[in-house]
């Protein structure tokens, strides 16, 4: 158990002139926990969050106990690639016994419960703003002393195999069990805008990271498995198949026509107005072209750039905002055909940044927001030829799903 208040990425007190204070300390495991504080005392440093954690739990690195008292070394996770499209595919069988829909009452996001002797909650303190802190049961972690180097599978250098040497933390939004994204205020929006970055700033800069992915899943129909409200960051040890996709046709759109491929589509949305959903002085939402979701939004800068350190403080200001007021749009969509209620939309929202390393300057930061829900009750399956051959085929048009948020537009 480890009470200082330390950390490899955030230091205790840590307070940028006009942001949040981030105060790092370490559970009983060894992970880290950063407070995120933007009220008093706790901003100030007037007052700080309890940091010891009272948990009876091992270092998450500590020998692995076997058979007649025999221990054997802690081996994280790995990820082998498949060598039919080049694409790395980690092994987190770990991922099968981690938490799954706990009662509200022992909920692990939540804070501690006042006057309790134990609980095995996440946040040793009665109380947060936003916290995050290393995944319990992460699909990627950095072992230390542990070789990046690639091994060969079975001795066969066709089945390349590397540990899956990254980073998995939880962003916790609010200590109240029962809020929603939407339903925070824009000031503790701004907080947690702060936050992504400085988490993206202090990911990309550990070794071996090359992409940064911050999202946030919602929904028992997304797979969600903690519904108090959360999402993720992953710092990533390879650059994913879709960023990889994208890096490819941004190259190529580059070589040929000079320009910025993300930046000229952003250009062409304004231009035809059609799919347009939000406009603001520094950011716009559209429903994009060939967008292959039942609903499916993007928001994007009108300036170039390359990820969420990069924003300045207006850009934030303004993103709290425009991000808060269009999930809020979201979950009017679809009504319930009996009571006319609006239906709260599942969905996934992740942040497209540029990656750490080679083609950092062919990405252009924005936001994809997309959910599974074709209509009220009804998902959208993946059918053969999707999950199969991964060729789209899309239940609806861009046109309508922008033309419905246009109609609900405050």
């Amino acid at each position: 158990m480890r009470d200082e208040a330390q950390g490899d990425a955030a230091t205790a007190g840590d307070r940028p002139a006009s942001g949040p204070r981030f105060t790092s300390t370490r559970l009983a495991d060894g992970r880290e926990l950063v407070y995120v504080d933007d009220t008093e005392p706790y901003l100030s440093g007037a007052a700080t969050r309890r940091r010891d954690d009272p948990r009876p739990l091992l270092d998450r690195f500590a020998p692995v106990p076997g058979p007649e008292a025999r221990s054997t070394t802690f081996v994280g996770p790995q990820m082998r690639r498949d060598p039919l499209t080049g694409e790395w595919i980690p092994m987190a069988s770990h991922r099968m016994n981690r938490t799954f829909l706990p009662a509200a009452d022992s909920c692990p996001l939540c804070p501690a419960k006042p006057g309790a002797a134990y609980s095995d909650g996440e946040i040793p303190d009665t109380d947060y703003d936003v916290a995050v802190f290393e995944n319990r049961f992460p699909a990627l972690m950095q072992v230390p002393g542990e070789s990046t180097e690639p091994s060969a599978l079975d001795g066969d250098d066709l089945w390349p195999v590397r540990p899956a040497s990254g980073r998995c933390e939880v962003v916790c939004f609010s200590s109240d069990h029962d809020a929603s994204f939407g339903d925070l205020p824009v000031s503790r929006v701004r907080t947690i805008v702060d936050t992504w970055a400085q988490r993206t700033r202090a990911l990309s800069a550990l070794p071996g990271i090359e992409q940064v992915f911050a999202f946030e899943n919602r929904g028992r129909e997304i797979g969600v498995t903690l519904p108090h409200p959360h999402g993720q960051i992953y710092a990533l040890p390879y650059v994913t198949p879709r960023t990889t996709a994208m890096l490819r046709e941004a190259r190529a759109y580059r070589d040929r026509t000079g320009g910025s491929l993300l930046a000229d589509v952003l250009a062409a949305e304004l231009r035809a107005g059609v799919r347009v959903v939000h406009e603001s002085e520094h950011w716009v939402a559209y429903v994009p072209a060939a967008a292959r979701w039942p609903v499916e939004v993007h928001l994007a800068p009108r300036r170039d750039v390359p990820d969420l350190p990069a924003l300045t403080d207006a850009e934030r200001d303004d993103l709290a905002v425009a991000y808060g007021s269009l999930l809020r749009r979201l979950d009017q969509f679809f009504a319930d055909p009996l009571t006319g209620e609006p239906i709260p939309l599942p969905y996934i929202s992740g942040w497209h940044q540029a990656v750490v390393g080679e083609g950092r300057d062919l990405g252009r930061l924005h936001l994809q927001l997309f959910s599974v829900l074709r209509a009220p009750g009804k998902l959208k399956y993946l059918a053969g030829v999707e999950s199969g051959m991964a060729a789209w085929i899309s239940d609806t048009t861009p046109e309508r799903i922008a033309a419905r948020l246009q109609e609900i537009a405050p």
